[in-house]
C-alpha cells in the first residue's frame, strides 16, 4: 500500500454534478443526513446521558439542540451485524449478516441505495466491517487492516476513487483522518443536491489507543468504579459465569494494558501492539514511551494482586478508553463547524450513535454481545431544528432497524414494506413523546458462539419495565429482570413465584414479537455464505 500524506488521501473524487429533474430549489428543501457512528461507545461515557466519567461537549450540543433517546437498543450487539441492521432496516436473520464471520450481501436493498435513486448523493467514510464492497454510495473510503477494524495510527483505507478502487495508507491518527475525509467530502459535494454521509469512526474500539494530543491526559485521574465491578454472578445462569470478557482474566498485558516498552516492541515487531506502535511517527513513539513508562513500572513492581490488581486494570482501561473518546467528540465539533460555515447545519439531520453500547467494568467486564443494558442500549441523539424541539428527551422503545425508515421518511422516499423497523419521525416531531400505538418491546438475537469472548447464543425482549432472555444452543436457560427494582440486572427472577404472571405475559409477548419479525425458529442459526459468485444459506442448530 502507498503511504499518502493526509492532504492528498482525504480528497474524495468529485460526485456527480447533475441535479435531479425537480430542480435545485426543491432539492435544497430536502434535508441532508449526517449519520455519525462510533464503535463500542456507551452512554456511560457521555455527559449528556448523565455519565460521571467524561465530558463530551459536542455530543452534548447535539442532544441539547435536539433530542436524546433513552431507550434505543441494538438488535444484535456486535459490530458487523449492527451495521447490517442499520443499512437494511432488517433484523440479522433477514439481512443474512448474523455474526462477524458473515459476508454482507451487498446486492440487497439498503437505505443509501434508495436515497441514491431518489437523487441524494451518498457517501461513507471510516469503518465498514462488512467484508463485501460497499454499494449504494457515490464515494466511499473505508478502513482496512486489523481484521477490517482499521489501525489507530497511519490507517489503511480501501476507497472508491471515481470508477476505480484503490488501497492507500494515510498519515495521522485514525479519528482525525476520518474526520478530515468527512469534512473534505462536505466541502466538495454537489451543492445543488442533498447528501447522505455516513461517518463511521473506529474509536473507541479495543485496544483504545488515544491520539497524540490526548496521550496520558487522564494519567492522574482516578475514575469511580461501578458498583458491581466484583459481581460473583450468584443467582444467574451459566452464560454470565462462562464468558471470557473479564478485566480479571481476559485483559492482556500487551494489547489491552500496553505493558511493553518501546525497545521491547522494536525488538519484537511481530507482536500485535508493536505492529501498531511501529506505524507511529518517531516523535509520537517517544511520547507514548513517556506516557506508559509509569504504568509499566507500577505493574512490574509486583505489588499488585487480587482485587487491587483488578481495580488497577479498571483504571488503566478507563484512562485509555476515555482518552480515545475525547478525539471522537473533538471531531464532531469540527464537522458541526464545517456544516455551519457551509450554511447547511440547520438543514442537516445530524445523528450520533454507536453500533452498540459497551461494558465499562460493570459485572467485571469489558466488550459487549450480551443483552444486558450496558451494551444492548445504544446512544442516540439527533439534531434537526426544522422538526425537533431543542432539549427533547424520549423514552420511546426504539432499535437500530428504525434508522433506515426514519431517514427515508424525512427524505420523502417511500418506505418499502419489507423494512422491519419503524420510522421515528413522528416521535422526533412530537417532542419525543411515545405514540399510543407504539411497540411494547424491542427484540434481540445474538448468534456468535462459539467464538471470541464465549458469550452464549441468546434472544429476548425488553419492555419498559422488564427483560426476558433465553440462552440456547449448548444450554437452555432463561433469565428475567425487573428493571425498575433491579436496573443493574443482578437478580434473575424468572423462576420466582412472585413474577409468575409477568413471566407468562412476557413469554407470550416474546412469541408474538418473533412471529411479527419472522424469527419463527429462533433456536436455529442462519448464516448467509459466499463461495465465489455463489450465495448460499447454512443453517445449524
Amino acid at each position: 500500500m502507498r503511504n499518502i500524506p493526509i492532504s492528498l488521501c482525504l480528497l474524495p473524487a468529485a460526485v456527480g454534478a447533475v441535479s435531479c429533474g425537480n430542480g435545485a430549489e426543491e432539492e435544497t428543501r430536502r434535508p441532508n443526513i449526517l449519520f455519525i457512528m462510533t464503535d463500542d461507545h456507551t452512554t456511560q461515557a457521555m455527559s449528556c446521558y448523565g455519565g460521571r466519567l467524561i465530558q463530551t461537549p459536542n455530543m452534548d450540543r447535539i442532544a441539547g439542540e435536539g433530542i436524546r433517546f433513552d431507550n434505543c437498543y441494538a438488535t444484535n450487539a456486535l459490530s458487523g451485524p449492527s451495521r447490517a441492521c442499520i443499512l437494511t432496516g432488517k433484523f440479522s436473520h433477514e439481512n443474512g449478516f448474523t455474526d462477524n464471520a458473515s459476508i454482507f450481501d451487498g446486492d440487497q436493498q439498503t437505505f443509501p441505495k434508495l436515497l441514491q435513486q431518489a437523487g441524494y448523493q451518498t457517501a461513507i467514510v471510516g469503518k465498514w466491517h462488512l467484508i463485501s464492497e460497499p454499494q449504494g454510495f457515490d464515494w466511499w473510503s473505508v478502513l482496512s487492516g486489523q481484521g477490517e477494524q482499521g489501525d489507530y495510527y497511519s490507517p489503511d483505507f480501501w476507497e472508491k476513487d471515481g470508477d476505480t478502487t484503490r488501497n492507500v495508507t494515510c498519515e495521522g491518527y485514525v479519528t482525525d483522518v476520518v474526520t478530515d475525509k468527512a469534512i473534505s467530502y462536505i466541502q466538495g459535494r454537489d451543492k445543488d443536491r442533498p447528501f447522505c454521509l455516513m461517518l463511521h469512526q473506529k474509536a473507541p474500539h479495543r485496544n483504545w489507543m488515544p491520539s497524540p494530543k490526548n496521550l496520558g491526559i487522564f494519567n492522574d485521574t482516578v475514575f469511580p468504579e461501578p458498583e458491581n465491578l466484583f459481581d460473583d454472578y450468584s443467582g444467574r445462569g451459566e452464560a454470565a459465569r462462562s464468558q471470557d470478557m473479564s478485566l480479571e482474566r481476559t485483559f492482556t498485558e500487551d494489547w489491552d494494558l500496553k505493558l511493553l516498552t518501546g525497545d521491547e516492541m522494536r525488538a519484537n515487531p511481530s507482536n500485535r501492539l508493536a505492529q501498531v506502535y511501529l506505524r507511529m511517527p518517531e516523535d509520537v513513539q517517544r511520547k507514548w514511551d513517556s506516557v506508559y513508562a509509569g504504568r509499566i513500572a507500577e505493574y512490574r513492581s509486583g505489588k499488585l494482586s487480587g482485587k487491587e490488581l483488578v481495580r488497577w486494570k479498571y483504571q488503566q482501561y478507563m484512562r485509555d478508553y476515555l482518552a480515545t473518546v475525547l478525539s471522537v467528540d473533538e471531531g464532531i465539533g469540527r464537522v458541526l463547524e464545517c456544516l455551519e460555515k457551509e450554511g447547511e447545519l440547520d438543514n442537516t439531520i445530524v445523528v450520533y450513535t454507536s453500533d452498540q453500547g459497551f461494558f465499562l467494568g460493570e459485572h467485571g467486564w469489558f466488550d459487549k454481545r450480551f443483552m444486558y443494558e450496558e451494551c444492548q442500549r445504544m446512544p442516540l441523539i439527533v439534531r434537526y431544528p426544522k422538526a425537533i424541539k431543542a432539549g427533547s428527551v424520549s423514552s420511546a422503545l426504539c432499535m437500530n432497524v428504525d434508522f433506515a425508515p426514519t431517514f427515508l421518511d424525512f427524505a420523502g422516499v417511500e418506505i418499502p414494506s419489507d423494512i422491519q423497523g419503524e420510522s421515528l419521525k413522528r416521535v422526533l416531531e412530537n417532542g419525543g413523546k411515545t405514540p399510543e400505538d407504539w411497540r411494547k418491546a424491542v427484540y434481540y438475537h445474538y448468534y456468535e458462539y462459539p467464538a471470541e469472548h464465549s458469550v452464549k447464543r441468546h434472544y429476548g425482549i425488553r419492555t419498559d419495565d422488564f427483560k426476558l432472555i433465553h440462552f440456547y444452543n449448548d444450554i437452555d436457560q432463561w433469565e428475567m429482570y425487573d428493571l425498575k427494582k433491579d436496573p443493574k440486572e443482578m437478580s434473575n427472577v424468572f423462576d420466582s413465584e412472585e413474577y409468575a404472571s409477568t413471566r407468562e405475559s412476557l413469554l407470550e409477548l416474546l412469541r408474538d414479537v418473533q412471529k411479527e419479525y419472522g424469527d419463527d425458529d429462533p433456536d436455529e442459526t442462519v448464516k448467509v455464505l459466499f463461495h465465489g459468485d455463489r450465495r448460499y444459506v447454512e443453517r445449524s442448530k
